[in-house]
């Protein structure tokens, strides 16, 4: 219990810090102020101005919240995948399942359609492109009962590579949008609001929730398909239900944020050394450490070079690329010490 306390207390501080720091400081404790007079449970602090309040409620808080569904949900979306892959380099962006909720987001931006069905359209869009992602690479990268390292990456990488040359298609038609959807493709929080964390919110949670029931077949799963099956696991509707939760919790990280990689990889990964394989532990410490990281990466992201911002999938590329290399040289070694 002390490990997600101490993960909560990190969280606590690391949306303080990022909510304090920017152009105009606003202090930790005056920030807890305003949120205590926001949610009524006392009277309007003294010595605040308006011009704070503005920034804390409109611009900051609405970012640092929405950065750390987005960590949270991409997180547990890594550690669903990892199991259901059985492969410790599965992560949404690798295996191109982020790339394919953007192309679903994309055509509905691009068509106009945003608007017309409301705001659950884009994140709609993202899941199916995103489901249908995830079952192409886990059919194309199943040889026999197992998936190799080798061939889901190159699974991904291939079925990655198709999507982008599809969305570079849609961009070359979509007018005065492209530059828009370019920088959404980078990856970014920038245009963060409230109403996209009324939207976004239940249906992560919805998918977070999934996964926090799953955790003990989950468990099973790592043993293989036969013996979780030998253990009473349905497996194909077990492998259906994650497929669609995992799909679902990538999709709506991308339809408010663009694509930004390595979270799902990086997280569970050093996770596990803290709280170890079990997922009933696991799961839950990936949303903390997922939401702590990406509130980080995008404080890093709008004050590293200010007054521009870096694109956050960029700073979680400069992390997460090297940190990829190294599992996937881990992984050569460890395959070549087995043959």
């Amino acid at each position: 219990m002390g490990t997600f306390a101490l993960l909560a207390s990190l969280l606590a501080v690391a949306v303080l810090l990022a909510v304090a720091v920017g152009a105009v400081w606003i202090s930790p404790w005056d920030s807890l102020r305003l949120m205590a007079w926001k949610v009524h449970l006392t009277g309007h602090p003294a010595g605040i101005d308006h011009a704070t309040e503005v920034i804390l409620f409109q611009l900051r808080l609405p970012r640092v919240l929405l950065a750390a569904l987005v960590g949270a949900g991409l997180a547990v979306a890594g550690a669903v995948f990892q199991a259901l892959f059985r492969n410790p380099l599965a992560d949404p962006a690798i295996i191109g399942v982020s790339s394919g909720a953007a192309l679903g987001a994309i055509v509905v931006i691009v068509s106009g359609a945003g608007a017309a069905l409301g705001g659950l359209s884009i994140p709609g869009a993202a899941f199916i492109g995103a489901l249908g992602t995830a079952v192409l690479v886990y059919r194309l990268a199943r040889v026999g009962p197992a998936i190799q390292v080798a061939t889901l990456l190159l699974a991904g990488i291939a079925v990655a590579a198709v999507i982008s040359s599809v969305i570079s298609l849609v961009m070359t038609f979509s007018g005065q949008e492209v530059r828009s959807i370019y920088f959404w493709l980078l990856g970014g929080l920038e245009a963060a609001t409230w109403r996209q964390l009324a939207i976004g919110a239940p249906v992560m949670l919805v998918g977070m929730s999934a996964a926090m029931f799953s955790t003990g077949d989950l468990n099973l799963s790592a043993l293989g398909e036969e013996r979780a099956a030998q253990l009473g696991l349905e497996v194909a509707r077990f492998k259906r239900t994650m497929l669609a939760t995992g799909s679902l919790l990538a999709a709506v990280a991308v339809s408010v944020s663009g694509l930004i990689g390595f979270v799902g990889l990086m997280t569970p990964h050093i996770l596990r050394l803290v709280v170890g394989s079990d997922h009933r532990r696991l799961v839950p410490a990936s949303a903390l450490g997922g939401a702590t990281f990406m509130v980080l990466a995008d404080l890093v992201a709008r004050t590293a070079v200010r007054p521009e911002e870096i694109p956050v999938g960029a700073v979680t590329a400069v992390l997460g690329g090297p940190f990829f290399l190294y599992l996937l040289r881990r992984e050569r070694r460890a395959a070549g010490a087995r043959a």
